[in-house]
């Protein structure tokens, strides 16, 4: 069983940045984002690789970037020129198939990002 904890939420202005991080208690070969819209299905942002691969949703690479310290099981979401419907519960979620199946075995709690003018 893998723990996973999220921090780093809270609100940002429109075109503002937030910086997330994902800890696992334990050993995962991947780690994942998804964000849930207030009424909406939880959606994929990135799918991040002990080896460095990514895997990511086309809204967002450009804006935001991904990094890991395997030795510490954490990696991090820095999202920049945050949008209105960037506002949700972000979750990471680990050991899992591709971004878009939402299929993974461990989830984390989620945390709240509201972005406003």
């Amino acid at each position: 069983q893998v723990r996973l904890v999220e921090s780093g939420g809270g609100s940002v202005q429109i075109g503002g940045s937030l910086r997330l991080a994902c800890v696992a208690s334990g050993y995962t070969y991947n780690v994942a984002w998804f964000r849930q819209a207030p009424g909406k299905e939880r959606e994929g942002i990135v799918n991040i690789n002990r080896s460095g691969s990514r895997e990511w949703d086309d809204s967002v690479k450009d804006r935001f970037t991904t990094s890991q310290d395997n030795s510490k099981n954490t990696v991090w979401l820095e999202m920049n020129s945050m949008k209105p419907e960037g506002t949700g519960i972000y979750y990471c979620a680990a050991n899992g198939a591709r971004l878009r199946s939402r299929s993974f075995d461990y989830w984390g709690q989620g945390t709240q990002i509201t972005v406003s003018s």
